[in-house]
């Protein structure tokens, strides 16, 4: 959860005011029941997708996690699926399909 503040900052740079900020609890090892980020910001733990984020009543989307081990190429990739005007995918699906599996399960797959 250090990673959020900055997350925040960035995004409220980009965007504008954030009032909230939801954290699946199955993609983040240890999501707090409630954090109050600058005072302003609730992050609140959700259940469909990695990061959910909220500007307003109705104006909130779901940013896509790219894993920080994953190479420049793949993470290239999976983001520019995930900004495909025509996408419909969710964000786990994208990783799924465009990132490298470990070598395990290319095993156990193949």
């Amino acid at each position: 959860m250090t990673e959020l503040p900055a997350l925040i900052q960035a995004l409220t740079t980009h965007l504008g005011t954030i009032t909230r900020v939801g954290l699946d609890t199955a993609a983040w090892e240890e999501v707090p029941t409630r954090v109050v980020v600058d005072g302003r910001v609730d992050a609140f733990p959700v259940g469909d997708d990695p990061v959910l984020v909220t500007r307003g009543d109705k104006d909130h989307f779901a940013l896509m996690v790219v894993p920080p081990d994953t190479t420049p190429g793949a993470a290239r990739d999976a983001m520019a699926r995930a900004v495909h005007a025509g996408n419909v995918a969710q964000a786990a699906e994208i990783l799924l399909a465009t990132l490298p599996h470990p070598p395990a399960e290319r095993e156990e797959s193949g």
